[in-house]
């Protein structure tokens, strides 16, 4: 009667532990609103897949991140995507990489990847590089500068950046775990939302004239 009890016991802590660590599959886009007509649909989580007998070589490959990207602009950096939307054999396999090129004292601004981890490598130059921890561990900054061949990790969901501080071009490379990482530039989205976050609110959260803030918007709206 006891092993009978046992195993019923085992048998239902096993199916908790199931159901604790069971969760939906991770988002590959933005947004992906259900619709009750499947013939409508425009996407599924990720891309659709072609018949695996017609794949080739060309599926799996893509030239150019040996070329220098162009850094003439205000941030003085730019980004070469290996990513699905180049790569379609990438897709469903949680993987991509691209290139960073850095004019002197270029940055890629406080951003964040909202479905991926990334390991950067620095190839050439000084980078000064970092993010910051959540509210919970009261917004830690872990930064490091960093030179040719070395490597830093930022933790999927966190802000961090990239910064030259060095007199000559860098040059680096990273990996990401998704497919399609995606990027937000916190200045870009905060000041740059189309339309408009009400700048009052705005101001009271930064702390802020609202002055400041429209004349903010204003700039990243339009690009400047």
């Amino acid at each position: 009667m006891k092993a009978i009890q046992f195993l019923i016991g085992f048998a239902l802590l096993a199916l908790a532990s199931s159901l604790a660590s069971a969760s939906d599959p991770s988002p590959l886009q933005d947004i992906c609103v259900a619709i009750e007509d499947p013939k409508d649909g425009v996407f599924v989580n990720g891309k659709f897949c072609k018949d695996p007998k017609l794949a080739r070589a060309d599926d799996f490959f893509f030239s150019g991140l040996d070329k220098p990207g162009n850094t003439a602009n205000r941030l003085g950096v730019d980004e070469t995507d290996a990513n699905v939307e180049q790569i379609p054999g990438l897709n469903t396999l949680g993987i991509s990489a691209f290139r960073i090129d850095y004019a002197p004292y270029g940055q890629r601004p406080p951003h964040i990847h909202p479905r991926a981890s990334e390991i950067l490598l620095v190839l050439e130059g000084t980078l000064h590089v970092g993010f910051v921890t959540s509210d919970q561990l009261n917004n830690k900054l872990i930064a490091k500068v960093l030179n040719k061949g070395d490597a830093f990790v930022f933790p999927k969901g966190l802000i961090h950046f990239q910064f030259n501080v060095g007199k000559t071009n860098a040059v680096a490379y990273s990996a990401l775990n998704s497919q399609f990482p995606g990027e937000i530039t916190i200045a870009d989205a905060v000041f740059g939302a189309n339309p408009p976050i009400n700048p009052d609110f705005l101001a009271k959260a930064f702390q802020l004239d609202p002055k400041t803030v429209i004349d903010l918007q204003h700039k990243f709206i339009n690009g400047n």
